[in-house]
């Protein structure tokens, strides 16, 4: 897999003391064909949960993606660092931008949504910088709110280092609720389920059923096979690519 998308999804499903959480892994192949990578009971939302998770995968011969894409409050982060410590991460920027506004009185919320969007949609990650600081600036008043940009900024501004045509893609979580939104509409007729695992299975069979309609990543899958090769990407643009031995010129 080039790319993973995680995140813990709750349903509606009903256990013994609480609803279904899953830890869910979603990949895509070097030719766009998005895959369920892992599914697993998300009772504890640790970094130990998900570092079995990955320990599974790793044992199993999987190989470490070039970047994951998450919220920020994963226990994934953790469990990630020991298993595949050269998988790049990406933080979620719409977990973020509403870890912002939440941060902000709802008067402003308005101008500094825009604010935000400034950040991630900047050509180039100097632009990126730049935009933060108008943004440290316009919102010095709350610094909560500023402090929750500052303490993550250089995993946010990761997707930078990978092809612009896949940005759109790596800067947020959505892929994993893309695909699940059909799985919660098809639970809530679910109202209990005898067991955690009975109740899992269940998730996994929706799933199962429903992947065959999920649209492939539609960005260049040479683009992603270069990622595999060791290639590098300076804001969007590759610069070098080790078989070649040679640098490529940044586009204008």
């Amino acid at each position: 897999y080039v790319y993973w998308w995680v995140d813990g999804i709750h349903f509606r499903i009903r256990l013994e003391e609480d609803r279904l959480c899953c830890l869910v892994i979603v990949g895509v192949r070097p030719d766009g064909t998005k895959e369920l990578v892992a599914l697993a009971d998300g009772y504890r939302e640790s970094a130990e949960s998900w570092a079995t998770v990955l320990r599974d995968l790793r044992d199993r011969g999987l190989v470490a993606p070039a970047l994951a894409t998450g919220d920020g409050a994963l226990g994934f982060w953790a469990a990630v660092r020991d298993v595949f410590p050269t998988t790049r991460e990406q933080r979620c920027w719409v977990h973020k931008t509403a870890n912002l506004l939440d941060a902000l009185p709802k008067r402003v919320q308005p101008a500094a949504k825009s604010a935000i969007a400034a950040i991630y949609t900047a050509p180039t990650r100097a632009e990126a910088f730049d935009a933060v600081t108008r943004f440290r600036d316009a919102f010095a008043a709350w610094p909560k709110a500023v402090a929750k940009l500052g303490d993550d900024l250089d995993p946010l501004l990761a997707f930078y280092d990978f092809p612009a045509q896949h940005w759109r893609h790596l800067r947020t979580s959505n892929v994993v609720e893309s695909v699940f939104a059909g799985v919660r509409l098809r639970t809530t007729v679910a109202k209990r389920a005898r067991s955690r695992e009975n109740a899992l299975y269940l998730v996994f069979k929706i799933v199962d059923r429903l992947a065959g309609s999920w649209r492939q990543l539609n960005a260049g899958a040479t683009l992603m096979t270069l990622l595999l090769t060791g290639a590098r990407f300076r804001d969007g643009v590759l610069v070098e690519h080790p078989a070649r031995r040679e640098e490529v010129p940044m586009a204008a």
